[in-house]
């Protein structure tokens, strides 16, 4: 071995263990042949780690190489042998022979450089190639002669390896040791005493190899000279060292040069033969010499980064065993033959989506054995992606982020780390590196729209889906679940939950109660969208719900008022004309839109072909002209049907009396029969209400009478007929006939007043300034209005008695609908004062 690869082996151990004090690495010597199991050193105290940390850190050991010869035994935090170590067989001769290794750890990631030295120990003795060495020397050979010996091989280095050699006591031959920049030792056997054939023709001597370790240890050739006749001149090498190259991975067979020798003997003494002698190294494998050209040609494809330098020793030997020897140097030239090659140290699969720029995710090392620009590498990822990388010594490269990360964006990235070395042409090599963002909820859910309007048709079923809204939630797994509620708020003063509900999965809006679109037309809520996150983000929006109408409710009759207790028939004097106007049914319906929409048709008359209905006003008029074949008692059935699917419709029973005198209408409607039998209480108050009436109408008329007597007499005369009453149609308080069409043309003042029970409801107007209607009860009473005159003839107070006593009859029968419901309202109060 030369100097030079001294001095590089040399420099590389100084720049590890500057390398490693940099860093704060540990460093370890244990001998060689240490049993599996046995303790290297505590690394956990060693490098300052809990043991809790290499359990969480999951601590491991990686070695370029792949070889593990120690393990890490993270329970006690100790190096441990794994494999026997054989010293020789992991070095060689070089020295200092040495493990390197990194322990990773990860969350957060570190590394660390762990040296172990691993000492010799004198386990190999000294060995020869050959047990046997033959010469062949001549009887003249002269006293200085020098023959080169076969040098014996150690594997142990240091003082365990070859240290010296001995030859048996002897007369003839003496033994010298030349020492080599290598260390190693030219072993030569010089003659010392001529030697005579003829006294001995052979000379049998021991040669003994022995180390320096402790105990010593040593092995021995045997060597057997034959003695020849006179060879007078040894071989001579043109020179003494010879020097070559050869590129790597040159073919096999390549020259790398010739060495020459001479010999001025002449005949069979002058025959030169080349050889060949390293017997320490692989030499004799690599390269080989021809016998008698002295050409040196290569054997076997060298390589640079296995081996730089090779020092062949060459023998030249004439046939009378004289020798001589050189050196050839053959430096070994590095071309780019290798690749960078990529080692992941560490690698995480999964990083968080709100990690911060400078988050290590993984650690790799880069070589490259070649040499010079062939060596150097450099290593980068693509441009778009939101990491790099940063180089540190020796090789090793980390990846760190170098940008916000946002998992909706980019859910995965394929890192690629491309290296590439400087040579020419330039080699490279690529790793592929997957990892996956994990989500953080990081997103509020989303409405599809800003607002939701649904409508419902009223009186649905309760706990029917109205309608569906939908949020999206860009994150991933839980905290894209989305969960839907509602937020507080009253409709009217009442809970929107009494409305309504919302399916938290699905986001499906339900009816609670049955609507009513006459108490409600519309209400608003608001909806919160929820995420399964933590801490959750929400948002919400506002949902309007729309009542639309249902044709559930029947037209009601505003006029004329149906009553139980007593008969209203309009008069209708016979001179009518065609399209006389004798009155008008009012109704309403309290539905919307075209539910609301009023038609009137006759449905029944006494006489259809004398009265028509108004199918948009409901006005009833004359259709011809009265004649005296028509009955006085007219009966008419109204339907008054609104425009709903499917129609609802109501009917009212109009009397009309066709006649010019009041005592015609008078004997005509005293035979109405009334369908309907009154109860035992009714009948109660109606002979009591008529009792009390009829005592103060009496004493009412009789004061009355008694002052207007006078004023009558001296005003004109108001009203002279021959027993002619005058008819005038009654009109509901401030109509005003425009001639127009439409269910409701005219304006009416009514109040409605409803009870607990929607059936029994009444119906209250406001009472005409003038009324032409005669009201009959059942006894024939009949009542006209009040008329204002001067003078009173005894026929005229007779005939206004008989009116008074009409209008008595009228108000008998309302007072008697009054008396029956002040009844049920007393008995409500009394109820409730009860309970």
């Amino acid at each position: 071995m030369s100097d030079n690869t001294v001095v590089w082996q040399v420099f590389l151990f100084a720049l590890l263990l500057f390398f490693c004090s940099v860093h704060g690495q540990v460093s370890y010597s244990i001998p060689e042949e240490m049993s599996k199991g046995s303790l290297v050193g505590n690394i956990a105290h060693d490098l300052g780690l809990d043991l809790k940390r290499l359990k969480s850190g999951k601590a491991r050991i990686y070695t370029e190489d792949k070889t593990e010869y120690i393990e890490l035994n993270k329970d006690r935090g100790v190096l441990l042998i794994k494999e026997r170590i054989d010293r020789e067989m992991l070095c060689g001769q070089r020295t200092p022979c040495a493990l390197h290794f990194q322990i990773i750890l990860e969350n957060p990631m570190e590394l660390y450089s762990i040296n172990v030295e691993i000492t010799d120990i004198n386990d190999n003795p000294p060995s020869f190639e050959k047990n046997e060495i033959k010469f062949k020397i001549s009887e003249s050979a002269v006293t200085g002669a020098k023959f080169v010996l076969e040098r014996a091989n150690d594997a142990d280095v240091g003082v365990n390896g070859l240290q010296s050699y001995h030859l048996n006591t002897n007369d003839n031959f003496v033994l010298i040791l030349k020492n080599q920049p290598d260390g190693s030792k030219i072993v030569e056997m010089v003659l010392q005493k001529p030697l005579d054939r003829e006294k001995q023709e052979t000379l049998p001597l021991v040669l003994t190899a022995v180390d320096g370790g402790d105990p010593q240890l040593s092995g021995t050739a045997q060597i057997q000279i034959t003695i020849l006749d006179i060879n007078d001149n040894a071989p001579v090498f043109t020179q003494p060292i010879y020097k070559a190259s050869i590129t790597e991975n040159a073919a096999k067979g390549t020259v790398l040069t010739t060495v020459s020798a001479s010999d001025a003997d002449q005949g069979s003494n002058g025959d030169i033969t080349y050889s060949i002698t390293n017997i320490l190294d692989k030499t004799r494998d690599m390269f080989e010499i021809d016998e008698k050209s002295g050409v040196l040609t290569s054997k076997g494809k060298v390589d640079y980064e296995k081996v730089r330098h090779y020092e062949i020793h060459v023998q030249a030997s004439d046939e009378g065993g004289l020798t001589d020897s050189c050196k050839i140097q053959i430096d070994v030239l590095d071309t780019n033959d290798n690749a960078p090659t990529i080692n992941v140290l560490s690698m995480s699969n999964v990083i968080a989506e709100d990690s911060k720029p400078g988050v290590v995710v993984g650690l790799f090392k880069v070589q490259d054995p070649d040499s010079g620009d062939d060596g150097r590498v450099e290593c980068f990822t693509k441009d778009n992606l939101p990491f790099t990388l940063k180089a540190t010594t020796n090789g090793f490269y980390s990846v760190v982020t170098d940008d916000d990360l946002d998992r909706e964006r980019n859910s995965v990235y394929n890192i690629t780390v491309t290296c590439n070395d400087a040579g020419l042409p330039s080699l490279s090599s690529s790793i592929s590196l997957s990892l996956q963002v994990s989500d953080v909820n990081d997103n509020a859910p989303v409405f599809e729209k800003s607002s939701y309007e649904a409508s419902v048709v009223e009186n649905n079923t309760p706990g029917i889906s109205i309608f569906r809204l939908l949020a999206k939630d860009a994150d991933w797994n839980q905290n894209a679940r989305v969960s839907y509620m509602l937020e507080e708020s009253s409709v009217n003063g009442v809970p929107v939950s009494s409305y309504v509900s919302v399916n938290a999965e699905s986001g499906v809006i339900n009816s609670v109660r049955s609507f009513d679109y006459e108490q409600l037309k519309s209400f608003h809520f608001r909806v919160k969208a929820q995420d399964g996150g933590s801490p959750p983000l929400s948002s919400n929006v506002s949902v309007v719900i729309t009542i639309q109408d249902q044709n559930d409710n029947v037209p009601q009759i505003l006029y004329p008022v149906q009553t139980s207790g007593s008969l209203v028939a309009e008069i209708v004097p016979r001179s009518a004309d065609m399209g006389y106007l004798v009155t008008k049914v009012v109704a309403v319906d309290v539905d919307s839109g075209q539910n609301a929409w009023l038609s009137y048709k006759l449905q029944k008359a006494t006489d259809r072909a004398l009265f028509e209905v108004g199918t948009q006003n409901g006005e009833i008029r004359t259709i011809r002209q009265i004649t005296d074949k028509d009955a006085v008692k007219q009966k008419l059935a109204v339907v008054v049907e609104d425009n709903g699917q499917p129609s609802r419709s109501a009917t009212v029973n109009v009397n009309v009396a066709l006649a010019d005198s009041f005592p015609e209408v008078l004997s005509e409607f005293i035979d109405f029969t009334h369908d309907k039998e009154y109860n035992d209480n009714l009948t109660f108050y109606l002979v009591l209400a008529l009792a009390v009436v009829s005592f103060l109408f009496i004493v009412s008329i009789i004061a009355i009478l008694s002052v207007k007597c006078y004023r009558w007499r001296r005003d004109r005369m108001f009203y002279k007929s021959n027993g002619n009453l005058p008819v005038i149609p009654y009109y509901p308080p401030l109509y005003t006939d425009v001639g127009g069409t439409g269910t409701l043309q005219h304006v009416y003042n009514y109040e409605h007043y409803r009870t607990t029970d929607s059936r029994k409801s009444d119906v209250k107007y406001g009472g005409p300034c003038g009324q032409s209607i005669i009201s009959l009860d059942t006894s024939g009473s009949q009542t006209l209005p009040h008329v204002q005159r001067d003078i009173m003839s005894p026929e005229d107070l007779r005939y206004q008695f008989v009116q008074i006593m009409c209008k008595v009859g009228l108000h008998v029968g309302q007072l008697a609908e009054l008396f029956k419901s002040l009844t049920m309202v007393l008995k409500m109060v009394f109820n409730h004062s009860t309970v």
